[in-house]
């Protein structure tokens, strides 16, 4: 136990400092890049890049390298992204975003892979439950991993907190603020002064060496799948061939239910995308200063994790149907309160009630919606997840695509009117459950929450 219990932790901890890293500077892509939506559109690249890569390369490489070379190796891709940010262009940021995208599937299936095995491995040897030890394998893994979002934007915020001037932001800036935003380059003469080379350079320095130091963890400490647990690796790894799990993944689509929860699905992704690329930009950043934008998605980060756990526990008592009304409710109070809010200084606290208000909503969206794909299609799992993952990814693509294009409060109809569509369908999919299982209890299950829940957020 304590060998497989070591490898969890090392596997936890090298994602931990992985994430730390991603997880800042994906926060910050808007406001630093901002000259012709560099940032945003490395963003929607980085998630089409994910799509492609999570249809063709984890059974591959995984075959190819085993688990333990496969994460390193796909740790090294996001080390090229922060790379890619020391000198950000066209020419070195679009690449690394596609080195990154491609990535991230196989970095993922590897550790999910790997603590599956480790789990099931110590299962056999100790006489228990397999399914157990893993949901507590990955319980470890997410405790660790999900607080990676607090230390990457508290760093950030630190030290762009040591830029000497600040400026004050007139009143005639403050008006491109907000959702009815100008739609010019507001973020360079608004709030503080652009921070300096030096703090940026320390910065991305600070989130390269985290990213090595992950990267040597992993290679140091994770062990190799012994011999005698190679068959269950390729017994996992034994599914269809990649076409054949490449049709079945749009042959699931002859399922209604699924067709139904393609908005949904495609909404966490949009949610997730206005969050980290225009609000950061056109509220925190516009009006307060890019040191403000790490605090506040300290603050989504905090509330999404402790929510998280929350709803999970108490799915079971409340049911699906409503921590999803909650969702909804809290989520259209929020785009509503954004579309009449003029940002201005004075008023720091509700930059933060907006991104804890959504973290709240998050939570549910992420929880609930991977908890009702693992209950709908049971039989079909993988095809399932893999559309999961295909539209929550083109709602992030769609949502970085755009967000130079229009008007915020443009966006925010838009995401008001895909809110109010999925919650329509969603109906629908809770209707045709009910008419095909009459008498079942509504409670919904978490199994396959946990590894997928953060998978679709790179």
């Amino acid at each position: 136990m304590e060998k497989n219990l070591k490898n969890v932790l090392v596997i936890s901890f090298g994602f931990l400092l992985l994430f730390t890293a991603y997880g800042g500077l994906q926060s910050l892509q808007s406001s630093l890049h901002s000259e012709e939506g560099l940032g945003v559109a490395s963003l929607s690249v980085l998630y089409a890049a994910l799509i492609l890569s999570s249809m063709f390369l984890p059974p591959l490489l995984i075959k190819k390298l085993g688990c333990k070379w496969t994460i390193a190796g796909s740790m090294c891709c996001y080390i090229a992204f922060s790379l890619g940010n020391f000198y950000a262009s066209w020419y070195t940021l679009i690449p690394t975003s596609v080195i990154l995208g491609l990535g991230g599937a196989p970095l993922w299936s590897a550790k999910c892979t790997y603590l599956t095995i480790a789990g099931n491995s110590y299962a056999e040897k100790a006489g228990k439950n397999g399914k157990d030890i893993i949901n507590q394998y990955f319980g470890v893994f997410f405790l660790i991993f999900q607080s990676s979002g607090i230390w990457g934007n508290l760093i950030s915020s630190l030290i762009f907190s040591q830029a000497s001037t600040t400026v004050e932001v007139s009143e005639e800036n403050l008006a491109c603020c907000g959702a009815y935003d100008c739609m010019t380059d507001t973020t360079n003469s608004t709030g503080s002064a652009e921070p300096s080379n030096s703090l940026i350079y320390t910065l991305l320095g600070i989130y390269t060496a985290s990213g090595v130091l992950a990267v040597l963890l992993i290679v140091i400490f994770l062990d190799q799948i012994k011999s005698d647990q190679a068959e269950t690796e390729k017994e996992i790894l034994e599914t269809p061939s990649i076409w054949s799990t490449f049709l079945a993944t749009f042959q699931h689509l002859k399922d209604k239910r699924q067709c139904l929860l393609i908005p949904l699905t495609m909404y966490s992704g949009l949610e997730q995308g206005f969050l980290s690329g225009d609000y950061t930009k056109t509220y925190v950043t516009c009006a307060l200063g890019i040191r403000y934008v790490g605090y506040t998605m300290i603050c989504f980060s905090a509330v999404n994790s402790l929510c998280s756990a929350l709803f999970g526990k108490i799915s079971q008592f409340t049911g699906r149907k409503l921590l999803f009304s909650l969702a909804a409710v809290t989520n259209t109070a929020c785009m509503i309160a954004l579309l009449l809010w003029k940002p201005h200084p004075k008023q720091l606290a509700v930059f933060f009630i907006f991104p804890a208000l959504w973290g709240l909503s998050d939570a549910i969206w992420q929880t609930q919606t991977n908890g009702l794909y693992g209950i709908l299609f049971e039989k079909h799992k993988e095809a399932a997840f893999a559309n999961y993952r295909l539209w929550e990814s083109l709602g992030f693509v769609i949502a970085f695509g755009y967000s130079t294009k229009l008007q915020v409060y443009i966006k925010l109809y838009i995401l008001l009117s895909v809110l109010l569509l999925s919650m329509v369908t969603y109906g629908a999919v809770e209707y045709l459950k009910a008419k095909s299982s009459p008498g079942t209890p509504p409670a919904t299950k978490k199994e396959n929450v946990g590894p997928l829940t953060q998978e679709t957020r790179m």
